[in-house]
């Protein structure tokens, strides 16, 4: 979420870490990401590895110990990451196979603060307790790996899988809440995000963006959604895969969200 201020050159590894310590002289690491950076990467002692705890610090160190199982870092210096002016949460209809891992992904690649699983009246995926914590994980992991590969130290946050009604009608806090629509009369969100500059004097800061499932949102749910304060917005005039539509419409807000703040 700190994009903008990476440094021209980054060192090849990245480990995600939790330290004990506010200060630490040293950071070890645990066993999967030991693993991950020794045997994976192929780390070696003296290397210059990034450590980030996906709340926006960072340790710069060197590797001083290539336990495959607890590998110890000699941290150098920290530094802390500025977050982006803005905070994106991408509420997510749950996809059929694979598409979600891939969305979340991206979404860490392009800086998303919150993710949040939906289940809605057409998706085909219906999660009882047990799975729903076994998909998180797996979500958690694809975010992880995305930030190391991408160089961003803030970890989005990801939800429980929530039903989109409930979500829509007890989504707080938002300045702006949009949700993509294939329906007559949906907007451009350019022209959305110039009717708010116009009426608050600056672009707005707390954004949350639904997408819905193959088939889009209902019309009930699309109802609710303009109930609760919610801007259709078009994504133009071709229907897009539901992975496709979340990351196209990402990648604009983000975009549009840089330029105006």
């Amino acid at each position: 979420m700190h994009l903008a201020n990476l440094p021209a050159t980054m060192p090849d590894f990245r480990a995600h870490c939790q330290p004990s310590q506010r200060e630490p002289r040293e950071i070890r690491l645990s066993a999967d990401e030991s693993h991950h950076l020794v045997i994976v990467n192929r780390a070696a002692i003296g290397d210059t590895v990034v450590a980030f705890d996906g709340r926006g610090s960072e340790w710069i160190c060197e590797l001083a110990d290539d336990n495959r199982g607890a590998a110890l870092l000699k941290v150098r210096f920290a530094q802390k990451a500025r977050p982006l002016p803005f905070e994106i949460t991408l509420g997510q209809a749950l996809p059929k196979g694979p598409h979600m891992d891939a969305i979340v992904r991206k979404a860490t690649e392009l800086g998303v603060a919150r993710i949040v699983p939906l289940e809605s009246e057409r998706t085909q995926i219906h999660l009882d307790e047990a799975r729903s914590d076994k998909k998180a994980g797996k979500w958690q992991t694809a975010a992880l790996e995305a930030a190391k590969q991408c160089g961003n130290p803030w970890l989005p946050e990801i939800a429980p899988v929530q039903k989109t009604v409930v979500f829509m009608e007890s989504a707080r806090g938002f300045e702006l809440k949009l949700i993509a629509s294939l329906q007559p009369g949906a907007r451009p969100l350019k022209a959305v995000l110039a009717a708010f500059q116009s009426a608050q004097g600056r672009a707005p800061k707390k954004v949350l963006w639904l997408i819905g499932p193959e088939g889009d949102f209902t019309p009930a749910e699309l109802s609710v959604a303009k109930n609760c304060g919610f801007e259709p917005i078009t994504l133009g005039p071709l229907v897009l895969r539901c992975e496709t539509a979340a990351i196209y419409a990402l990648s604009i807000l983000s975009h549009e969200l840089q330029n105006q703040n």
